[in-house]
């Protein structure tokens, strides 16, 4: 695997770099070599941030953990990106352009999937609204999203809670 790795507000020492290699590179097993991973270091007061991006055809693997330690943090996001590996194993496996990126003894092991269960299904009327309107009414009800009909562009659209206390939209793209 070919690393990209960058830090914000950290230097990223030969330490660290020796760190990311050790644990991310548990995952070559899983990854062609021409695979490219980013690995973005960061720090926030006292948050040790690491975030992880492996690009393949037609998906993104992405984890993210954070602690107050970077070399957990390191520990924690391997874990993390596994657990997802071994999830959508068998959905790789059957879209063959994706599947091109892993190795080919990966995709032969067997897989332990669990069957993807609906539990509720909630259905509403979603008047119109703009996108201010959406985001207290997602105040209201509690929720960190709220999905709505766009007044404006009479589409739907998803508003979302971000850490910060910021907001996100998600809209549709045709």
């Amino acid at each position: 695997m070919r690393y990209i790795i960058s830090g914000k507000n950290i230097d990223v020492t030969e330490g660290l770099k020796e760190a990311i290699y050790e644990k991310i590179g548990k995952l070559e097993k899983y990854f062609n070599p021409d695979t490219e991973v980013t690995v973005t270091l960061s720090v926030e007061k006292t948050r040790q941030k690491i975030e992880v991006t492996i690009p393949v055809k037609g998906s993104i693997i992405r984890a993210e953990q954070v602690s107050d330690d970077m070399y957990v943090s390191i520990d924690l996001v391997e874990d993390i990106i596994e657990r997802q590996m071994r999830k959508y194993k068998t959905k790789l496996a059957n879209q063959i352009h994706a599947a091109s990126a892993f190795q080919p003894s990966y995709l032969e092991e067997e897989s332990e999937d669990e069957p993807i269960r609906i539990v509720r299904t909630k259905r509403f009327a979603m008047k119109p609204m703009d996108i201010e309107e959406a985001c207290v009414q997602m105040e209201l009800l509690g929720h960190s999203f709220f999905v709505f009909r766009n007044a404006d562009t009479d589409e739907v659209n998803v508003v979302y809670k971000r850490k910060g206390n910021t907001y996100g939209l998600i809209e549709p793209e045709y």
